[in-house]
């Protein structure tokens, strides 16, 4: 007689209602013929100083991104396109995700703590040998950054004359400058933050150029008491003549999704005017140079293997000129939005989104062991 199947998961999802995040979720658990996930709103657990799940609810939690009062709560300002106020966000949220009892996680408190620390996840990945831009802000010794002075001092004690300055807390390209110096003192910060009149900084969706480096230096300024981290400005391939890197989801340590990200600026975000690239291309690229598309996507799978108790991270690949390496820029946890894009092949996933993929590893995980991934 075969052994009983464990009845169908529970879900539950911190989010906030309305989210595309959430409804994309919620649409693949009701795909996999599974009651609705339960939805507990992330101003309800920051207000309330945590949530209480019961034993058997196998628990997401999502981004607490796009909801103003959420925004508020997180940051402590009344302006959702303010850049400052990160350290407050992250300590805010790391200690809301520690409030959540009970029930299956999906991600890892401790996971998410350095995930949402660039000096921290960089130190990590370093650690284990995946490669990475060179950086002085993160690992044994790790330099502060209290201000330009320090970044200045950094660019030449380590001679990176293109770098770039990331707000270690930041996500979605939030306050991060690319920048660059040249002779005769000539220096160039590309970045999509705007500064005001009256000093604050606000993110535009509009990507610009400081030429004059007062005004470079009071951006660094604002931004680092929230605290800094820098990397070396890795250049990288090209497609159709554009900066290219890719943005693969990996789910169960596999890496089931990829987009090819290409941008006229060295920041390449969908949102600040990137687009989407052609991914066969890129893989051709690969191949032409010598290197193996299997070993790319190992690249990103070993970056996921530093956090094994979170079921999906999305990597932030970025091939050099020439495709033959790469290197892994970020590891983000809430890196699966992309939507109407299927499995890779040969992943597993295949016909699947990336919510899809997540909903059948966790059933794959608890069929196979009668619990579900932890």
């Amino acid at each position: 007689m075969s052994a009983p199947v464990p009845p169908g998961p529970r879900f539950a999802v911190v989010g906030n209602p309305g989210n595309r995040r959430v409804a994309l979720f919620g649409d693949a658990v009701s795909a996999a013929g599974l009651p609705a996930p339960r939805l507990v709103p992330w101003r309800d657990v920051l207000r309330g100083g945590g949530a209480d799940f019961a034993a058997d609810e196998i628990v997401r939690v999502d981004s607490p991104g796009e909801d103003d009062e959420v925004d508020r709560l997180l940051r402590g300002t009344d302006d959702p396109t303010r850049v400052e106020g990160s350290a407050r966000w992250y300590a805010r949220f790391t200690a809301a995700v520690r409030g959540l009892r009970g029930g299956s996680r999906l991600d890892d408190p401790d996971d998410l703590a350095v995930l949402f620390d660039k000096r921290r996840c960089h130190a990590v990945l370093d650690a284990a040998g995946i490669p990475v831009p060179a950086s002085p802000t993160s690992g044994p010794g790790a330099a502060p950054v209290r201000g330009w002075d320090d970044v200045r001092a950094l660019m030449r004690d380590h001679r990176m004359h293109r770098l770039f300055v990331k707000p270690a807390h930041g996500s979605s390209a939030s306050g991060v400058l690319a920048v660059e110096s040249g002779g005769g003192g000539r220096i160039r910060a590309t970045t999509s933050v705007e500064r005001a009149p009256d000093g604050r900084l606000y993110n535009s969706l509009r990507v610009r150029r400081y030429d004059r480096e007062q005004d470079i230096a009071a951006i660094v300024d604002a931004l680092a008491p929230d605290g800094l981290h820098l990397e070396r400005w890795l250049p990288k391939a090209s497609q159709d003549g554009r900066a290219a890197d890719l943005r693969v989801v990996v789910v169960a340590g596999r890496a089931t999704h990829a987009v090819v990200r290409t941008s006229r600026f060295p920041l390449t975000n969908l949102h600040l005017g990137g687009s989407r690239g052609d991914l066969d291309a890129a893989r051709r690229a690969v191949e032409a140079a010598g290197a193996r598309w299997a070993d790319v996507l190992g690249v990103c799978e070993r970056a996921a293997a530093c956090f094994p108790r979170t079921l999906c991270v999305g990597v932030d690949l970025l091939p050099a000129v020439g495709w033959r390496r790469t290197a892994v820029g970020e590891v983000n946890a809430f890196g699966d939005l992309l939507p109407r894009l299927t499995g890779l092949p040969g992943s597993g996933a295949e016909g699947l989104d990336t919510y899809a993929a997540q909903v059948a590893a966790v059933l794959h995980d608890r069929h196979r062991t009668g619990t579900p991934h932890a």
